[in-house]
């Protein structure tokens, strides 16, 4: 990629940042934030570690929505965070209206990009980027599924002593408490875990993942989860740069898939060169099938107060 910006440089943005200068997938990677000196600060700091990690990409920040000019994707980390005993929803108000602002200048400066939501409640946000702009959903798409999914994959190591690397995880539906752990396509070398774990610890690690990211926020308390996330960011930004066709659970607009549409929701996607190129609708079970349906009014709620503060 020529240009890839990152829209707030909390910590969420700067570790992204780092990340994706890591990789060296980009010629340039843009840091903007609201405060002045905050990107600028942190883009330099990250600048002077490319002799030590040996990258290329020039890393930038700054204040003015003219550095995201010409960006092929723009990463929208900025809103307010969580405190502890806040659900994502309850800060859906607000980050509304930081989004709305946003799209509008990423509209003006960069009208060809693909946008990837990080801001929470990311489910509804996806939805109101793709419905403020107007473009094709394979440009629009958020990120939670993949961070899910790795949080769930760390539990399972912690709990069965197996290398993390071995297993693979996967995580559908909201972004929230009602998020949907896929049991059966979960598995450790190509075992499916309920060979190797037992139903107990199998809940416990289901429980875990869904309050995993309230779980970092209690222990920290001044600061939500940030490293893992960028992770699962560059992971997805990787696959897009990459052209790497990658099955990544990604949030994405549904139009028809699962038998429901007009909504965003985390599911099984393609992120290859044209963003968010395919859903894999996959067959679930009535239990399955009960979970993603509870998961998917808890989003069409968050959904229908939108429409409430946008009106």
């Amino acid at each position: 990629m020529h240009k890839i910006s990152i829209i707030g440089a909390g910590r969420v943005g700067e570790s992204t940042a780092q990340f994706l200068a890591r990789l060296d997938i980009a010629h340039e990677v843009v840091l903007l934030d609201v405060k002045e000196g905050v990107a600028e600060g942190a883009a330099l700091d990250i600048q002077q570690t490319a002799p030590i990690f040996e990258f290329d990409t020039r890393v930038t920040g700054g204040t003015e929505p003219k550095l995201i000019a010409r960006s092929d994707l723009v990463i929208i980390t900025a809103g307010i965070a969580r405190k502890p005993g806040m659900s994502r929803s309850d800060v859906l108000e607000t980050n509304v209206g930081i989004l709305d602002g946003i799209l509008d200048f990423i509209m003006q400066q960069a009208p060809d990009c693909k946008i990837l939501l990080v801001s929470n409640p990311v489910d509804v946000l996806t939805y109101r980027a793709w419905q403020r702009t107007g473009w094709s959903r394979q440009r629009i798409f958020g990120q939670a599924g993949v961070l899910d999914s790795s949080r769930m994959a760390a539990f399972i190591a912690l709990e069965s002593g197996f290398s993390a690397g071995n297993i693979n995880a996967m995580v559908l539906g909201g972004h929230g408490d009602a998020m949907v752990p896929m049991i059966r396509y979960t598995t450790i070398s190509g075992i499916p875990i309920d060979q190797l774990l037992d139903a107990e610890t199998i809940e416990r690690i289901i429980e875990r993942t869904r309050n995993g990211g309230a779980e970092v926020l209690a222990l920290r308390q001044t600061s939500s989860a940030y490293a893992a996330p960028a992770a699962a960011i560059a992971t997805m930004v990787d696959a897009i740069a990459r052209a790497r066709n990658s099955i990544l659970p990604t949030v994405a607009i549904l139009d028809g898939e699962y038998g429901h549409q007009d909504v965003a929701m985390g599911l099984p996607c393609v992120l290859g060169a044209e963003g968010m190129e395919k859903i894999i609708q996959l067959p679930l079970t009535n239990e399955e099938q009960l979970a993603f349906d509870t998961s998917l009014e808890g989003v069409l709620t968050d959904i229908h107060k939108l429409s409430a503060i946008t009106r």
